[in-house]
């Protein structure tokens, strides 16, 4: 079963990291999504699920993993009314990183 917690975390972090390049990317204009605005969308849909399967490990398994990455719904959840012009987007965004890593790591352990 331990297999199985270290592989949804693996994915959601990694579904939260290719969230962040992507937005990171289209902020920074290396990029143009304008055809294709619903991929990030798509990755932050993925994320969320991902997290919360994650989470809820700690109902399932032995993993204490799932109380780490916990905080990260806060964020999660006010993102969509953070707005995507000016800075607030990036910080409420950026600020679920160290839910996903520490979580991910204690994952590993």
């Amino acid at each position: 079963m331990s297999a199985l917690v270290r592989t949804l975390f693996t994915a959601a972090a990694t579904s939260y990291a290719a969230n962040v390049a992507l937005g990171t990317l289209v902020a920074t204009r290396t990029i143009s999504t304008r055809e294709y605005r619903w991929v990030h969308h798509a990755l932050y849909i993925s994320t969320c699920v991902l997290a919360a399967s994650a989470a809820s490990s700690v109902l399932w398994s032995r993993s204490r993993a799932g109380y780490v990455l916990l905080p990260a719904a806060v964020p999660l959840a006010v993102i969509p009314y953070a707005g995507t012009r000016g800075s607030r987007h990036p910080l409420v965004a950026s600020s679920a990183a160290p839910f996903f890593l520490a979580s991910l790591i204690r994952s590993w352990r």
